[in-house]
């Protein structure tokens, strides 16, 4: 079950929720019934490995083999500064 974090707007008391993604949001302080506002705390999830990039995809979880003169650019010349496969 996620575990979501409020800060009261009256009296900047900080406290988490144990809920359900259904669950109704918590309107009132824990301590003074004051509103409560959710936050948005820094997650534990993390991508780690081959596979989770578009290039890693289908290829067996390798890393795709680079070459540089197979290499295009698509976009435009203007946001490729300095790009060594930068269209002409």
């Amino acid at each position: 079950m996620p575990i979501y974090e409020y800060r009261c707007t009256s009296c900047n008391h900080e406290f988490e929720a144990f809920q359900k993604i259904t669950d109704e949001p918590v309107k009132t302080c824990e301590k003074c019934n004051g509103a409560v506002e959710k936050l948005i705390s820094q997650s534990s999830f993390s991508l780690k490995g081959t596979g989770w990039y578009k290039t890693d995809y289908g290829n067996g979880g390798s890393a795709p083999k680079s070459n540089s003169s197979e290499k295009k650019c698509d976009a435009a010349a203007s946001e490729c500064a300095g790009c060594p496969s930068a269209p002409e």
